[in-house]
């Protein structure tokens, strides 16, 4: 073919971890690739060899590639397959997490650059049965597998029904209502605790029984405490005030220590302190956080937040009631949609064992 055709391209990011084929979606012209990338071709198995893309189990079969070929990452393995293995067999093999655990053990190079080593992949051994009998094992596997996958799905999908009404509810309440009711501030419902807050290096620390807090959560457990009763922590600082992977806002209880990386907030009864926790994970908090380079929530940028709260304390009780309602049945959930997916790896794992032992075939 001539340089001036296309090929698939297929960057690290598109190979998959539980992804058995490649699902093409790029293409480069030949010349822009050649000589300078992986190539490969239809029916090959592409296993990444750099960490943790390795240990992830980044592998796949090529297949649907333009003109049949395709080029990708440097840190590919690109393994052709000889007439008595199939692809599907070899890629069954090298996506067993033992495989992969010896493997990690045969990387070489600067941390965070680690590769596993040619010879290892070259000399780990694979048992090779007839190729009618690797057909037949391998289409148990695929149909093991898509039933697993079916029910996960569906665990996910009942998550994010549970989600989007949990969503509906809370926009109902703090956004659809907004304008219908006063607003406030926080320095005028909660007494501001930060001038109580003590940071310890954790050099300093005495490990204990006692949570210590930071702007996300605990970070440690210390031997003493700082404040003993129920308090809203509301982060100070970090790229999760404006990346929210992980809740900004948290409500805390007993004795515990929080050091200056957290607002304290305490509230004169719960139903309060709950319906602002709820309303802060609601809304972006964007234009209040200043700095780039470390964005940062102040006390008095907190405190100019207006907050839409319901007249009397049996109201927000009402909907705090609900929201939570709500809430743990997204979480029930999540749960069994992690059980299920736990299962789906441990079952993924057994079948991947009894095929390479020799007994998949026996048991069926």
């Amino acid at each position: 073919m001539s340089d001036s055709e296309y090929v698939s391209f297929v960057p690290m990011e598109d190979l998959g971890i539980t992804q058995k084929y490649l699902e093409p979606t790029k293409e480069r012209c030949l010349s822009d690739v050649i000589g300078s990338y992986t190539y490969f071709a239809d029916g090959d198995v592409l296993l990444a060899k750099i960490t943790p893309c390795f240990e992830n189990g980044k592998l796949g079969i090529a297949r649907g590639l333009v003109n049949g070929i395709g080029f990708g990452s440097s840190e590919y393995f690109v393994l052709r397959p000889q007439p008595s293995v199939t692809s599907e067999w070899l890629y069954y093999f090298l996506a067993r997490s033992a495989f992969r655990a010896v493997g990690a053990t045969r990387m070489t190079g600067a941390v965070g650059h680690k590769r596993v080593e040619k010879e290892f992949i070259e000399s780990c051994p694979i048992p090779v049965p007839p190729l009618e009998e690797q057909r037949r094992i391998t289409a148990l596997l695929d149909k093991s597998f898509q039933s697993l996958s079916d029910a996960l799905s569906a665990a996910a999908d009942g998550i994010h029904r549970a989600d989007a009404l949990f969503d509906s509810y809370r926009h109902s309440v703090f956004v659809a209502q907004k304008g219908e009711r006063p607003t406030t501030t926080l320095d005028r419902i909660a007494t501001n605790l930060d001038s109580k807050r003590v940071p310890i290096t954790k050099a300093d620390r005495r490990q204990g029984a006692f949570p210590y807090y930071g702007a996300s959560g605990i970070v440690d457990y210390v031997s003493d405490y700082i404040f003993d009763g129920d308090t809203l922590l509301v982060s100070e600082d970090g790229a999760n005030l404006l990346s929210r992977s992980t809740p900004i806002a948290f409500s805390v209880t007993g004795k515990y220590w929080v050091n200056n990386h957290a607002h304290v907030l305490k509230f004169n009864d719960s139903a309060t302190q709950r319906y602002v926790e709820f309303y802060l994970e609601s809304i972006s908090l964007q234009k209040y956080v200043t700095g780039a380079a470390q964005p940062k929530l102040t006390q008095k940028a907190l405190n100019s937040i207006p907050i839409p709260l319901p007249a009397t304390p049996a109201e927000r009780a009402d909907i705090v009631k609900r929201m939570q309602s709500l809430e743990s049945e997204a979480q029930r959930l999540r749960a069994l949609y992690e059980s299920k997916s736990a299962a789906l790896e441990e079952l993924r794992e057994s079948l991947l064992h009894t095929a390479f032992s020799g007994t998949l075939l026996a048991r069926s």
